[in-house]
């Protein structure tokens, strides 16, 4: 019987060894506003969702949480930003601002509030991606040209990657957007993840394994 005992447990490691454990996914966190939550979008459509699926189909191991607010600004992203990105977490795209803009909300504060971020994140060494908004028009052109900047401006500083405006490619076409004429529809949502989705590939790939 010991002998039996023996050639099992063997023959079960043997096994074992030739059967490696599956390496897990990629954690990244898609942490934003309603432009990041899916405003008003069933949770599969919304742009974690679709993206993590346009990177799976790639054969890209990742997993994107989305923990995007809907009217959240960059100063409740940073408030809730230590417990929204968990341990673990490899990367992170952070798109917020867009709420700052249409409430009038200094450019100088936004922008303090974004390096918070980014410096806490790049401090547990988690990658981030920079997600840029622009200003709406009616905000009128000394804002945008305080505001407008400071996207571009960050990614040279901290050297992270950039896409510069979320809403490219949509935000001029209401076939692509819902009823309010400022969220992206399901048709919407794809454009952006077809356009982002070479910078977030390379992101991704780049992440520290």
């Amino acid at each position: 019987m010991k002998g039996f005992r023996t050639l099992f447990l063997a023959a079960l490691a043997g096994l074992i060894a030739a059967c490696p454990l599956r390496a897990a996914p990629i954690e990244i966190v898609g942490f934003g506003d309603s432009l990041m939550a899916g405003y008003q979008l069933p949770p599969a459509d919304a742009f974690p969702a679709r993206l993590e699926k346009a990177l799976r189909d790639k054969g890209i191991d990742v997993s994107i949480s989305n923990a995007g607010v809907s009217g959240d600004t960059t100063s409740g992203g940073l408030a809730r930003i230590d417990w929204s990105v968990p341990d673990g977490t490899k990367g992170v795209i952070l798109e917020l601002g867009a709420n700052d803009a249409l409430r009038g909300i200094p450019p100088e504060e936004s922008r303090k509030n974004l390096v918070a971020m980014i410096e806490k994140l790049k401090a547990r060494g988690i990658g981030v991606l920079l997600v840029g908004m622009l200003a709406p028009p009616n905000m009128g052109g000394d804002y945008a040209e305080r505001f407008n900047p400071i996207y571009p401006d960050l990614a040279k500083t901290y050297g992270i990657p950039l896409y510069p405006f979320f809403l490219d490619g949509v935000v001029e076409d209401a076939s692509l957007k819902i009823e309010d004429g400022m969220h992206p529809n399901p048709k919407g949502v794809g454009i952006i993840v077809d356009r982002i989705l070479p910078l977030v590939e390379t992101f991704v790939q780049e992440l520290p394994k």
